[in-house]
């Protein structure tokens, strides 16, 4: 993720600005915006405010991990509220029940006091009659405010796996999606994952203390395997698993998994084997 900070520069600036300013304007001033390099994804106006959601790398809402950075505007005066308190629920209105997904907390970004991040992790794309909306909740100047907004989530434009939604042998469903890596390189690439559980339709828990086998292929080249991988344990720090996986090539690979509980059972995946080409626990790489 990127640093957000306002360099030296940017500061001295500033402060050029205010004292060549007229000791009789105190009309506001546009902040700079710390995401600028970010993609504006979606700008939701409403009680006078506009959210605006913003991406490091994606340029819509896609399946799997995305993490998400909003900022919430006074359209009054085009100033940003530092320190905003919102919540958000994202809901998949399908065509016989609704659900909800994986979430953080939306918290104030370290580096600047009017963005606040958080992820979220679809498990499923919307289409034609199903759909995805986002609710913020949210509090500023001691008022609450609400609004829903309707959302287009796609799956990734290069249509390979990154997140898996599944019944475990122990009749839990999971969801597991890939964090890292988002650009692969020949090398011993760090692997990060998240591992949720379905608590009810609307609550996804962060599953601890579980490891991931992992097993990367490459079924066009004789399903050959590579050396130095890592397979994924729990971070209490960060919440995630990470581990290493070794790419020796460019091209397609399949990252084979299996889910194992704190005892060692495996939940879900296979070995692969001359019989056994593929694991049913899988993410997907290509570069």
């Amino acid at each position: 993720m990127k640093t957000i900070k306002l360099g030296l520069v940017t500061i001295l600036a500033a402060v050029g600005m205010i004292s060549c300013s007229s000791d009789g304007d105190d009309s506001p001033k546009n902040d700079v915006n710390p995401l600028a390099e970010f993609n504006l994804i979606a700008n939701i106006e409403a009680n006078g405010h506009s959210l605006e959601l913003y991406s490091e790398g994606k340029t819509g809402f896609t399946t799997g991990y995305n993490e998400l950075f909003v900022r919430i505007k006074n359209n009054a005066d085009d100033t940003y509220y530092t320190n905003p308190e919102i919540t958000w629920l994202p809901v998949m209105h399908m065509m016989s029940m609704n659900h909800s997904c994986p979430i953080s907390e939306l918290s104030i970004s370290d580096d600047y006091d009017t963005v606040a991040t958080g992820y979220i992790v679809f498990q499923m794309p919307g289409n034609t009659d199903e759909f995805w909306d986002i609710t913020f909740t949210y509090e500023v100047e001691g008022q609450e405010f609400s609004v829903t907004e309707t959302i287009d989530v796609t799956a990734p434009s290069d249509g390979k796996q990154a997140v898996s939604s599944f019944m475990g042998s122990d009749d839990v469903r999971y969801v597991l999606a890939m964090v890292e890596p988002t650009d692969p390189k020949v090398a011993v690439n760090d692997i990060k994952a998240m591992l949720f559980k379905m608590e009810s339709m609307m609550s996804f828990p962060i599953v601890e203390n579980y490891s991931v086998a992992l097993d990367p292929r490459m079924p066009s080249m004789g399903n050959h395997s590579s050396p130095n991988n890592e397979d994924l344990t729990y971070d209490a720090v960060t919440k995630a698993y990470n581990g290493k996986l070794s790419l020796t090539m460019t091209g397609y690979w399949k990252l084979n998994l299996k889910l194992l509980n704190s005892t060692g059972e495996v939940l879900k995946g296979e070995d692969i084997t001359d019989e056994n080409e593929a694991s049913s626990l899988y993410f997907e790489l290509e570069f």
